[in-house]
């Protein structure tokens, strides 16, 4: 299905529409920010890498009974979704402390959070996506409580299936951020899956292989990118 018109474009990733009203195209650019844009660069294959990645974890997340926007891959950047009616809410778990974490509360990166931790954040880049509760979600309608308890249902079920996913391939699924969207009436994981939104680590050697190394400037970014998928099976 090829792509119309520009929807939208993201700090690294672009929609388009399609003929169907249903459906779009995601593409995933080589682009890649921090710090709210204010670092920015173009990574060679990053596009291509985190479209194949988040083919493979969405794949997973299906045959587990998650339902996601995820239709098929339409080529090496492109992937074909459903259009959703997006919430404004990411929804956050933690297993180790880890990022803005350990700088709001003043704990050591590494412990281990049991049981993980789950937060609600505000998608709103003006305001630094702050973090809210499900009382906001609530008084200002952005979710209600049956979406809000099967956004975080799934979240943790996510959590169940990638944790393991991960673990056995001696990785440790850090933290990760999703985006839910409703879809014919029904709440349905809206967002991708790449090490652009989580932090994996090497289980014996605690290494970073997810964008923290862009953060960080650690380098091979889209290097470890690729461990990580080769680690769990991703063919790219």
């Amino acid at each position: 299905m090829e792509k119309r018109e520009l929807l939208y474009s993201g700090k690294a990733k672009s929609v388009f529409t399609t003929d169907n009203p249903d459906l779009m195209v995601l593409e995933f650019r080589n682009d890649t920010s921090a710090f709210d844009g204010k670092k920015m660069e173009q990574l060679d294959r990053k596009g291509l890498v985190n479209n194949k990645f988040n083919a493979f974890i969405m794949t997973k997340l299906s045959e587990a009974g998650i339902p996601t926007h995820f239709e098929k891959l339409l080529s090496d950047t492109d992937a074909l979704v459903k259009r959703l009616d997006m919430i404004e809410l990411e929804c956050v778990v933690r297993n180790v402390a880890a990022g803005s974490l350990v700088r709001r509360l003043g704990v050591e990166e590494g412990i281990d959070l049991n049981p993980p931790t789950f937060e609600l954040f505000l998608k709103n880049d003006a305001l630094g996506d702050p973090m809210v509760n499900e009382y906001h979600a609530r008084s200002f309608g952005w979710a209600d409580d049956a979406t809000l308890d099967k956004m975080k249902e799934l979240t943790f079920k996510v959590n169940t299936v990638l944790k393991q996913l991960f673990l056995d391939g001696d990785m440790l699924l850090v933290d990760y951020k999703l985006e839910f969207g409703i879809f014919n009436g029904e709440v349905v994981l809206g967002d991708e899956f790449s090490p652009d939104g989580c932090r994996l680590w090497d289980k014996n050697t605690r290494e970073k292989l997810d964008k923290d190394r862009f953060r960080q400037g650690l380098g091979g970014v889209v290097e470890a990118y690729e461990e990580v998928g080769r680690r769990i099976g991703v063919e790219f």
